[in-house]
């Protein structure tokens, strides 16, 4: 699977120790203490564009004039749409604009070399999937009476702004805007802020990376796969996966809460789901709302009979899968939770129904996790041939090979505690502690100290190289 360098913490080509001393030793403290000094919100709103821009700059400058162009589109349909309401030319005008970005730099070597056309070779812009669905739902929600940008730079720094502009969530401009003129960022906010930030990163360096460790020998294997290491390497990507986008998540919200913004929550344990369709309403939070908003809907959502509901779904996920990236194994992937999603639509799979009784809630948990962790190898694979070999193992492989046997002996204890540990991270235990500690001061300030502790082991897992790319960076 292809990545990309370290999205959150300046994407330079240098070690991820580096990289993160420049984030957590100049970059953030410099624009958390210009952001602090400066008066008046509109003042704070410019620093965070400069600083926004500065950042995406050293992520992929060659990426920023395609942000830019995204930014002077949406705010020029946006003012027009504002004066002129109604003008659906003028909207299907500026998302085909919007598509056409997205098509050029992300899709059109992957078609030109299925249609055996040479392609460009044209770099994909950093957060290029995020900021070009942000522009288009500002021009939607303009086009249905939502509020239009003031300034252009309102609308720059919406689509620009460095917690969200790499993996998300893909925010609304109603709720962006808003906290625009109107937001404050108290003391105990910004310590719940990097506390959240930190939890965040310890779910990236101390979980997702050594679930990574384990994932990547296993997808490497190839012919010496068998059913134990199989297994193994899909089960740690699932958790991998999850612990990275969240984490990623966690960190952009606590960002977003230091400077005073209210960033949505983007997963709630979507692994406790017994349902694929309840699956995606906990998963990618805001990418799936953006789809049933956006399309779902628009296609005529469940309106329209049964029927139609399935194929709309069916729809919404292969665009799902194929937003992700352009390889035959998000379409693949996609295309699986179409099937799924579809079956359930039809109540060909009646989770809702056989969950009315224990042993049905048992099953289709079961059922959901088995479903999604299948995906999850699709979408893992480098190619079609790495997703039949992980298969071939975990369903065929019961004759035990040697170098299944020499990586199985290769996972550090670290590796397995990390596993562990994500397991029961998956769960939801610490809504149910934070709720039980609200009113207790003592555990509140126990916490921090926690947070403080976790913020130096994160330190030395990043100064020992313990680091993978972001997942979703990529996108």
């Amino acid at each position: 699977m292809k990545t990309t360098p370290f999205r959150m913490v300046f994407i330079i080509r240098a070690p991820m120790a580096v990289q993160s001393t420049v984030f957590l030793s100049f970059f953030f403290p410099l624009t958390l203490a210009l952001d602090r000094l400066t008066p008046g919100t509109r003042w704070k709103n410019r620093v965070l564009l400069v600083f926004s821009l500065v950042f995406y700059t050293f992520g992929q400058w060659q990426g920023l004039p395609v942000l830019l162009a995204s930014a002077v589109l949406s705010f020029a349909a946006g003012a027009f749409l504002a004066k002129h309401p109604g003008s659906k030319p003028v909207l299907i005008l500026t998302l085909t604009a919007h598509l056409a970005l997205l098509g050029v730099f992300k899709y059109l070597d992957f078609f030109s070399n299925a249609l055996g056309l040479p392609g460009l070779g044209l770099m994909t812009p950093l957060g290029v999937s995020f900021f070009t669905f942000k522009g288009m739902s500002y021009v939607i929600d303009v086009y249905r009476g939502g509020p239009a940008a003031a300034r252009f730079t309102d609308t720059l720094l919406y689509l620009s702004f460095f917690p969200q502009v790499t993996s998300g969530p893909i925010t609304r401009f109603d709720s962006f805007a808003a906290q625009l003129t109107d937001r404050t960022a108290t003391p105990e906010r910004t310590a719940r802020g990097l506390r959240r930030f930190i939890v965040g990163l310890g779910k990236k360096l101390l979980i997702s990376a050594p679930a990574a460790s384990v994932a990547n020998a296993a997808f490497a294997l190839g012919e010496g796969l068998d059913v134990r290491t199989a297994w193994l390497g899909a089960l740690a990507y699932t958790i991998q996966i999850y612990f990275d986008f969240s984490g990623y998540s966690d960190m952009a919200i606590g960002l977003g809460a230091v400077f005073g913004f209210d960033t949505p929550e983007n997963f709630q344990y979507p692994y406790i789901a017994s349902s694929i369709t309840e699956f995606w309403r906990r998963w990618h939070i805001s990418l799936s709302q953006w789809f049933r908003d956006y399309l779902y809907i628009p296609l005529g959502g469940n309106r329209k009979g049964v029927g139609r509901k399935a194929a709309n779904t069916a729809i919404v996920f292969l665009l799902c899968g194929l937003w992700h990236g352009a390889a035959w194994t998000f379409l693949l992937w996609g295309a699986w939770h179409a099937l799924f999603s579809a079956l359930e639509s039809l109540k060909v799979i009646d989770c809702k129904r056989w969950s009315r009784a224990a042993p049905g809630r048992v099953i289709c948990h079961i059922y959901t996790l088995l479903v999604v962790c299948l995906g999850f190898v699709i979408f893992r694979s480098a190619d079609l041939g790495q997703a039949a070999a992980m298969f071939w193992g975990m369903f065929t492989g019961f004759r035990l090979t040697a170098a299944s046997t020499l990586a199985l002996c290769r996972v550090s204890p670290a590796s397995w505690c990390a596993l562990a540990v994500g397991a029961v991270g998956c769960m939801p235990i610490a809504p149910k502690l934070s709720a039980w500690a609200a009113d207790k001061r003592a555990v509140r300030v126990c916490s921090y100290a926690g947070a403080v502790a976790l913020f130096l082991l994160c330190l030395m897992a990043a100064a020992g190289g313990g680091f993978q790319p972001f997942i979703y960076g990529q996108f």
